[in-house]
């Protein structure tokens, strides 16, 4: 488990990482980086796992050693876990100790654990989950030790862009001063968000999306699924196992996204003034990071509907039942309205960020929407 072996294709990043460790050329900070779904977590655990293990060989870690045995479980006293958290009490911080056997239980899950995932985890549908300053303090604490095993020390921060601005700066100090044989992992969904002075201090690992052929093979052997279902599951999923798994069954989630979308489409079509104030009244009962995540929905169903004009299925990423809405409802998305109808989800997804009103954001967006849909 959290081997290298586990990782779907990526065989590139593997050797390149495998071959660090082999010559004793790990740096001291890597960023990995890369579309969501691509394995960015499960390479960190994999590394960090090859790096401590006993009696690695050439292409994974033994498995067997007293090492392998505490990381298949998560408990290496040399590796510590940095993660994004809310606050149990109001006023003071908590740390990521004070969740350390929920985080584990997630992995132990999916290793492949997304950022809405570990949010449900934490039952945070109204808090925005953060990194706090005393995570700093604690990073230091655990580094300053000496090894239990007498290798190395890995700390893996899991959505870095997450730590608040006297974390980062904190971080800053110890990337640019880290203690002997220490390993930093930060594992980042966007890079763009953190201290340009912490990128420059790491050395990125940028992963692209998986091939097609890979994931179909896995989801052939973990689902047995016949090998033509799972060609097509692997060519909607844009080369992310989490779209993947999605596809396969769509997910309470992702159907609530789905029939919001298409009620919120066929309501401004038929210009439902008081319907579509009842729809934004109901989304807006929903928690803050839901909201954006329904908003990244209809954005890309906009760019799949726009594509499924063109009637180019390799262009094309639509689950079944997406599909057929669009079969009726992609002549209304053309190049006279994609631009405008995108800009308006965009705005409205930074401002829910912004913890704007969200009963007048989408109401806005549901009036805007009448207009648009007539171009």
């Amino acid at each position: 488990m959290f081997g290298f072996s586990d990782i779907i294709g990526q065989d590139s990043v593997k050797e390149r990482l495998r071959e660090n460790v082999r010559n004793g050329r790990t740096p001291h900070a890597l960023l990995f980086t890369g579309p969501p779904g691509c394995g960015k977590l499960p390479m960190a655990l994999a590394l960090a796992r090859y790096l401590c293990c006993e009696h690695p060989d050439e292409m994974e870690a033994c498995g067997t050693c007293p090492s392998c045995i505490q990381m298949n479980r998560l408990v290496h006293p040399d590796v510590h876990f940095v993660f994004p958290i809310v606050k149990k009490k109001a006023g003071r911080d908590s740390v990521c100790d004070d969740f350390l056997p929920q985080w584990r239980e997630a992995l132990m899950k999916n290793a492949y654990l997304t950022p809405d995932e570990w949010m449900c985890v934490l039952g945070s549908d109204n808090l925005q989950p953060q990194i706090y300053v005393r995570e700093s303090d604690e990073i230091q604490r655990k580094l300053s030790l000496k090894s239990s095993r007498g290798g190395w020390k890995v700390m893996i921060i899991w959505l870095p862009e997450k730590m608040n601005a006297e974390c980062a700066n904190k971080l800053l100090k110890l990337l640019e001063e880290p203690p002997q044989r220490t390993l930093f992992l930060l594992v980042s969904e966007e890079p763009d968000l953190l201290l340009s002075t912490i990128v420059s201090r790491t050395q990125r690992i940028s992963l692209p999306p998986l091939e097609e052929k890979p994931l179909a093979d896995w989801l052939e052997r973990k689902f047995m699924l016949h090998p033509e279902d799972a060609a097509d599951i692997a060519h909607r999923s844009e080369g992310s196992l989490t779209k993947a798994m999605e596809n396969i069954s769509l997910g309470d989630e992702q159907r609530m996204y789905f029939e919001s979308f298409v009620s919120l489409m066929r309501l401004a079509y038929k210009r439902d003034i008081r319907q579509l104030k009842a729809w934004s009244e109901q989304v807006s009962s929903l928690g803050r990071e839901r909201q954006k995540g329904l908003l990244v929905y209809c954005q890309r169903m906009i760019r799949e509907n726009f594509m499924f004009n063109f009637h180019a299925s390799d262009l094309s990423y639509l689950s079944p039942d997406e599909r057929q809405f669009a079969t009726r409802f992609s002549p209304y998305i053309n190049e006279k309205n994609v631009m405008p109808v995108m800009e308006l989800l965009e705005e409205a997804q930074l401002h829910v960020g912004q913890n704007v009103n969200s009963k007048m954001v989408f109401f806005d967006v549901a009036l805007r929407m009448i207009v648009l849909l007539i171009r």
